[in-house]
Order: structure tokens, then sequence, then C-alpha cells
């Protein structure tokens, strides 16, 4: 999809909103496809860590408003359309792998919930965000309420909410939206997600798994153990304690 575009380099994938001239506003088609990318992305061996920008001077100005009359026009279609946006939001932050939303410009709405879907959010002074679902008559949902109370608070999450009025950088840094500004948000990502594509895959899955459902609440212990024990038996445990007895880096495989 020329929408969506991949790019990978030494295990760091980045995924780009391709849509600059509409402030790469996410089309229903890219939700589907976001959503697909990020499961293959899941499997990819090759891939260690995954990076979501925009094209041009944006992260993204949320959902194509302009189609909604189209396909989201009544309460079925609605519902239809928050299925994809939710299936999205899930496949980035369920992927078991180091994500970061790399930002420039306008972060609104469904942008947000992207953003908010990855474990970390590097942004430019430049900035801005918003939810304006308040200003459209339109429920956040549930899903992307349940992240942005994680990140904000339940103060702050309620005053994004209520009011739909935009905040900068600064804010966002201050009331935990976003956790680094930078003068370049793509350049630092991409140095974030390479010092991490060098760390153990089976410690991330199981850090990951663990602290999404403690975030999530519905906490598996089973599947917790199960990685635990996958980790513990693997190649990469023996790498590990060979590596550290010969004073070398270590060199994962990921099994």
């Amino acid at each position: 999809m020329s929408d969506l575009l991949l790019e990978r380099s030494d295990g760091v994938a980045v995924v780009t909103l391709n849509r600059p001239k509409q402030r790469n506003a996410v089309t229903y088609d890219m939700w589907r496809g976001l959503a697909e990318l990020f499961q293959d992305l899941d499997t990819d061996q090759g891939v260690r860590s995954i990076i979501l920008t925009g094209a041009g001077t944006d992260f993204s100005a949320g959902a194509d408003i302009s189609e909604f009359d189209a396909i989201r026009g009544s309460a079925d279609e609605s519902k239809r359309y928050e299925v994809a946006v939710d299936a999205a939001g899930d496949a980035i932050f369920s992927v078991s792998k180091p994500t970061i939303a790399a930002i420039r410009g306008y972060c609104l709405g469904g942008a947000a919930h992207l953003a908010m879907s990855c474990d970390f959010r590097v942004a430019e002074h430049s900035a801005v965000f918003g939810i304006p679902a308040a200003r459209l008559s339109i429920v956040y949902g549930v899903s992307a309420t349940r992240k942005l109370l994680s990140l904000v608070g339940v103060t702050e999450a309620k005053r994004i909410l209520y009011t739909a009025q935009r905040f900068g950088a600064e804010d966002a840094l201050g009331n935990g939206f976003v956790d680094q500004l930078t003068d370049d948000a793509l350049q630092a990502a991409k140095e974030q997600a390479g010092s991490m594509a060098s760390s153990a895959p089976l410690t991330i899955r199981g850090a990951k798994y663990i602290l999404n459902g403690c975030v999530r609440g519905n906490f598996d212990r089973a599947e917790a153990d199960r990685l635990i024990d996958a980790a513990s038996g693997s190649q990469d445990y023996a790498e590990g304690r060979r590596a550290f007895s010969e004073k070398r880096p270590p060199r994962f495989l990921g099994r």
C-alpha cells in the first residue's frame, strides 16, 4: 500500500504514514493495513525494533474525516470503523518488539491512539497533540482511552477528552504523553531503536507481555510463566552466560 511505507535496516523497521498532502490523515484502508503490517513484523525474525512515523511535516492529523459520510455515517458503520481502529492500535501495542513513535507536527485524534500504542514516544519541539472527539460527538474508544489513562492519569485524561484542546510538546512531556523531546524525532528514534535491537528478544517479548498485561488488567499468568520458561531454556540464555564469562557483547538470535 503506497499510503504505508516500510523500510528495514540493521534490524530496525520504519513504518511511515505516507499521505503528506493530507497531513497523513489515516483512511479506513490504512487502519486495516497497519494491523496486517504489524502482525507481519511480529513474526519477521530480521526485525528487532520498529519505528512509526509520518511523511513530511506531520506524524498524522488523525482519522480522515472526509470519508466519514461514506463509510462512517451510521452507528453500525461507526462500529465497524472502530473495530478497524482498535485492531491497528492493538497490533502495535501487542507486537513483541520495541516500538517507538517519532512525532513531528500534528498528532491528533486517532493518530494519538497510534502513538500511545507504541512503547515510547519521541517528539520534536514543534509537535502538537490533541483528541478532538468532543468536537465531533464521538466517544474515544475504550482501548485508546485506557492507553491515555495509563500515560497521563485520570484527571489529565479527562481534561484532554472533555475540552478537545490541543497542547504542545512541552505540555506533552510534562503530562507524560511523550517521554522525550528532540530536534530530530526520527533520528532520535533510530538511535533508541538501534540500542534496543541488540537486547535479548526473548527478554523483551516476556517483559512487554507482562507489562502490557498489567496495563490492560487481563494478565494471563500461565502465558507469562511460559515466556519466562522459554527464555530460561533458550540458546540465547546460554549465549548470554558465555558472553558474560568471555567479556564480550552477546549475539542473540531470539531462540
